[in-house]
């Protein structure tokens, strides 16, 4: 389950810390989390879905190392992002 460009943008804007930045763990980390959203609502309905579930749990570990990256370069940003994405830490 992708995100659709237009919300791609937005989250990219949203988050972004200069203009042009796609790269910075903020950015990263609101688009995994924004991918993980929707995969859980997919799972709702398709509970069978073992192979969508492995790219859940790869996804879940490689936001979890961002956020772990981020927490060790910068703790306020990461406690900015975490407050605005609403993830528990």
């Amino acid at each position: 389950m992708s995100v659709a460009p237009e919300r791609k943008a937005e989250i990219i804007k949203d988050n972004a810390q200069a203009k042009g930045d796609t790269g910075s763990p903020e950015v990263q980390v609101a688009i995994l989390t924004e991918r993980i959203k929707n995969l859980t609502e997919h799972f709702k309905s398709n509970h069978k879905d073992n192979h969508s579930r492995r790219g859940l749990l790869m996804m879940v570990n490689k936001r979890r190392n961002l956020l772990a990256y981020l927490k060790k370069k910068d703790v306020e940003r990461y406690n900015a992002l975490i407050q605005k994405l609403g993830l528990r830490k």
